[in-house]
């Protein structure tokens, strides 16, 4: 028996078929789940439903997550077709690109409230409106990343958002507790995604994160979506409020990794 036959869940977030949220759909799929996918615009409709139909889902359903009513419909057609879910995968953050270089400190009033109410609220608001509809027993999880331990480049106003986000994944744990609704979070390691585009200097960062994890070399797509789909499933019945880190191992990283080059010249006397 698959980790999540005869289970039913809503994705949140996918954007092409290099989206994190599509490697948990992937993962999902292949572990037996049948899905259901959102999408925002015309645009990302065109890339969502042909994906979706690989997955053999025709459950898509337009949704902006910063408008209550869009979310309610998404929800009461959940409610129409399935009566309940299993799960929830909210993989949507958004932060305007102006905001993603320079000083955190001239982040704009506007921008700030974007970042937040895109990235962080829209978990709140999911969740509200799935409380119905989440069987006892269910799983929600989101995505976050290093930025909202540590600073990064660039990251700004994004960094303070996935905090925040955290914050709001235990505060949900215990909301959702009493009903054995799990929530969760990943910290995903830097992959090459349409998100990831708008972030300064990005190339840099996958190289760095490569050179520098303990694990030498950055996370796949897959992995993620592995990841995510333990969370999801009854095999990580016992965790919640978690923040689990996928980035082959960099975040426990303190400095970074000597090279050969410089190790050598350590031990010949040339470098201090």
């Amino acid at each position: 028996m698959r980790c999540l036959d005869g289970k039913k869940g809503l994705i949140f977030g996918v954007a092409n078929d290099r989206s994190l949220a599509w490697g948990i759909a992937r993962s999902c799929h292949r572990e037996g789940a049948e899905l259901g996918f959102t999408y925002f615009g015309e645009a990302l409709q065109k890339r969502v439903v042909p994906l979706a139909e690989q997955l053999h889902s025709d459950f898509v359903l337009p949704c902006d997550l910063n408008v209550d009513e869009d979310i309610a419909k998404v929800f009461q057609a959940v409610g129409d077709r399935w009566g309940q879910l299993d799960f929830v995968v909210h993989a949507v953050a958004f932060a305007k690109k102006n905001e993603l270089s320079g000083k955190y400190y001239d982040t704009s009033r506007e921008g700030f409230r974007v970042a937040m109410e895109s990235s962080v609220y829209s978990l709140t608001a999911l969740c509200a409106a799935a409380a119905p509809y989440l069987r006892d027993g269910g799983s929600v999880v989101t995505l976050s990343y290093l930025g909202a331990e540590r600073v990064v480049p660039h990251y700004n106003v994004m960094g303070v958002a996935k905090a925040a986000l955290e914050a709001s994944v235990r505060y949900l744990a215990v909301d959702f507790g009493k009903r054995g609704i799990r929530v969760n979070a990943i910290s995903a390691g830097p992959v090459k995604t349409l998100a990831a585009s708008g972030i300064g200097d990005f190339r840099h960062i996958l190289s760095w994160n490569r050179d520098n994890a303990p694990m030498g070399r950055n996370i796949t797509q897959e992995e993620v979506g592995d990841a995510a789909m333990f969370l999801l499933s009854s095999l990580a019945g016992g965790i919640t409020g978690e923040v689990l880190h996928v980035d082959a191992g960099y975040h426990v990283v303190g400095m970074r990794a000597v090279t050969e080059e410089e190790e050598a010249a350590f031990k010949s006397g040339n470098l201090e």
